[in-house]
This record gives structure tokens, C-alpha cells and sequence, in this order.
């Protein structure tokens, strides 16, 4: 598996025949991103904490100049805990009313995906409303993320409270 360190990956071209996803993993599950949603992949940094925060919200940093509310999305997918190590990697994104860093484990790359192997979630895992498809691969599937929905309306609303407070 191979991981980036600090990379803008915006610039990569995009084709309207398959959709580009950035993919990474938590422990040996890989999940994606699409490429359009993510600003770039840096190494850990410390994180400070944030006090009212919603559960899933493990601080902010400040990404120049920026105050960006840090996602465990470990916590989201039920996944177990573990302490963040300074080799795991933030994935700083866009959702739709603010831009985000996600804790991962590394990153693996970009995947290009036809649409013929990408299946739509929405009729196979209902309950799973952050989870927008899936990539099928020969080695496997990875489930694609849809960070605009990730929080839930009073979650939103408490990590609002949260950065106003801080």
C-alpha cells in the first residue's frame, strides 16, 4: 500500500467517462472520497480539543489559518478504538457548509471508477445514509463517503455552538 505524505491532488484531471475518488483505509476496510470533495492529504498534526463538540468531533486544527473541526470517523462506522498515532494521515475535505480534516489510517491513492462498477447504496444499505456507493475492484470493494452527510442536523448545530464558543 502505498501512502502520500502532503499532496494537493485538486489538480488531477477528471474525465466525464469514470469518477475519480481519493481512497483510504481504517484498519483493512478502504473507504473513498470523491476527488472534486478533497483539498489535499497531510501528515498528522496536533489536534486541540473542542468542548461541546458532537462525539465524533476529536478537536480542530488550524490548517493556515484555517479552524477546521477534526472527524473520527472510526466513531461514525463503529469501528474499534484506538489512540491517533502521529503516523496516521488527515484528509482535509469540502462537505457542503464547511471544509473538514478526517483522521485515517493512510491514504492509498486515487482509484478511477467506470460507472458501470460503481453500485448505488441507497437500495442496498438504506441505514447507511454517509455512505453514497461503492466501488467494486477485483480485490475488493471500497465504500465512498458523502460528507454532506455525515453529521446529523443537531449535530451541525453543536459543532456550530462548539467553534462560536472556542
Amino acid at each position: 500500500m502505498s501512502t502520500l505524505s502532503s499532496v494537493n491532488i485538486t489538480s488531477a484531471p477528471v474525465t466525464d467517462q469514470v469518477s475519480h475518488y481519493v481512497v483510504f483505509c481504517l484498519d483493512d476496510q478502504r473507504y473513498a472520497l470523491p476527488l472534486p470533495s478533497v483539498e489535499k492529504v497531510v501528515h498528522m498534526v496536533d489536534i486541540t480539543p473542542l468542548m461541546d463538540a458532537p462525539q465524533i468531533i476529536v478537536g480542530v486544527i488550524n490548517m493556515q489559518g484555517r479552524v477546521l473541526p477534526v472527524f473520527n470517523i472510526r466513531r461514525r462506522f463503529q469501528l474499534t478504538e484506538r489512540d491517533i498515532a502521529m503516523d496516521d494521515q488527515l484528509v482535509i475535505a469540502h462537505a457542503a457548509h464547511r471544509t473538514v480534516a478526517l483522521v485515517v489510517d493512510a491514504v492509498d491513492g486515487l482509484v478511477q471508477c467506470p460507472e458501470q462498477d460503481l453500485l448505488v447504496t441507497g437500495d442496498i444499505l438504506p441505514s447507511l445514509e454517509h455512505v453514497e456507493g461503492i466501488i467494486k475492484l477485483q480485490d475488493g470493494l471500497i465504500l465512498i463517503h458523502c460528507l454532506d452527510a455525515f453529521l446529523s442536523g443537531p449535530e451541525e448545530k453543536s459543532l456550530d455552538m462548539a467553534l462560536q464558543t472556542s
